[in-house]
């Protein structure tokens, strides 16, 4: 094996070189330290500050888009029609967000999403009050905003300024398809499609506050699940939208459960799913439609097995137990047969569309939500 010789001067030249740069960097009486030889003074050692340079705060339209959830396409449009663009721009460079720009496309999209018409939305955008916050750090500045379910009844109550004349449509973007239904029911949609729970909770939250528990499950969330669930039968898509607005159902209904603090029923009522039962969401609308009434409920809404409920009946005593059944694959009859007997008997009741055929004796069905609170009601001697 030959091992090739390499000359001095070649291996050392680099740090001779080094050496000479760092000598030079060395004051001395005759000659006094400058700024550049202070620079040059730093090379080789681990010690070398460097300032970073100064970057116009702001974000792309593409950043933006991103963090919203919208296509770049939407905020220029929002741009074009509304007036509500990135206000930062220098010389040779794109324009570019600042925070409170994202704080008025921030509320912007949760209004639209929420239903409020995007001209209205706009406009509310466009016109609040932002404290002043630090520009380089583009999280959302502290804001006066109306809320949204304010928005939704009177969306031009917040301001009574307009927009400049000339700008575009109502508009609306991708959403379930809901024909005929409300706009709050489209909003509420817009916010399930964008997995938007806060702004589902909030529509629900709203309506039940106004309408009432059973008024907002017929006319809201009626029409909205049965939206989601053709999307997902047509296209075997939208699971996480489903998810979405469930968590945000069940979220508003039990804040109405929470805020019953003194029931009038003396009698336990028990509403429970059906054995192998997945799809109990209803069951969670009548406990709070009889909490509005002042009844207590006990849910049972995982699946249970007949000889659980059995066991769960004869424990409690109840004046009513509701057992719900969404298919035919879970809604067998000898489960609600087998309930003990006891005096005073429990007014025994099913509900769902998986309960079909002869029911046994002593066990009704109910037709409507606002059937099953009435029995219910009547049940504990309301």
């Amino acid at each position: 094996m030959m091992v090739r010789s390499v000359p001095d001067d070649r291996i050392y030249k680099p740090y001779k070189t080094l050496h000479r740069l760092v000598k030079m960097a060395q004051p001395s009486e005759s000659c006094p330290p400058t700024p550049r030889r202070d620079a040059i003074r730093g090379i080789g050692t681990h010690n070398v500050v460097m300032q970073p340079a100064r970057v116009a705060p702001g974000l792309t339209v593409s950043a933006v888009a991103r963090r919203l959830g919208v296509a770049p396409a939407t905020l220029r449009t929002w741009d074009r029609r509304y007036g509500l663009g990135p206000s930062g721009h220098e010389a040779g460079s794109h324009r570019r967000y600042s925070a409170q720009d994202m704080v008025r496309l921030e509320h912007m999209r949760r209004l639209v999403i929420a239903g409020v018409p995007p001209v209205d939305a706009a406009r509310d955008a466009l016109h609040t009050e932002i404290f002043p916050t630090d520009e380089t750090a583009l999280e959302p500045a502290q804001r006066q905003v109306a809320s949204v379910a304010e928005l939704i009844r009177h969306p031009a109550a917040s301001t009574s300024t307009a927009i400049p004349e000339g700008l575009g449509r109502h508009g609306g973007g991708r959403v379930i398809a809901l024909p005929g239904a409300s706009a709050t029911s489209r909003g509420l949609a817009r916010a399930a499609l964008a997995l938007d729970g806060p702004t589902c909770t909030a529509i629900i939250d709203d309506s039940v506050e106004a309408h009432g528990v059973v008024t907002t499950w017929n006319d809201l969330l009626v029409p909205v699940l049965a939206g989601v669930g053709e999307r997902w039968r047509s296209s075997g898509k939208g699971i996480e939208i489903e998810h979405t607005l469930t968590g945000a159902v069940v979220t508003s209904l039990s804040e109405v459960m929470h805020r019953l603090k003194a029931p009038l029923n003396a009698r336990a009522v028990i509403l429970a799913a059906a054995d192998r039962e997945q799809h109990c969401l209803p069951l969670w609308a009548v406990a709070a439609g009889l909490a509005e009434r002042r009844i207590a409920v006990r849910l049972l809404s995982e699946p249970m097995p007949a000889a659980s409920l059995a066991q769960a009946v004869q424990r409690i005593g109840p004046a009513a137990v509701l057992v719900w059944s969404q298919t035919n694959l879970t809604g067998d009859p000898q489960e609600v047969a087998s309930l003990p007997h006891f005096r005073p008997m429990p007014s025994v009741l099913v509900g769902g569309p998986g309960w079909g055929g002869e029911l046994p004796r002593g066990v009704d069905r109910v037709s409507s939500l606002s059937d099953a609170v009435a029995r219910i009601a009547r049940a504990v001697g309301e």
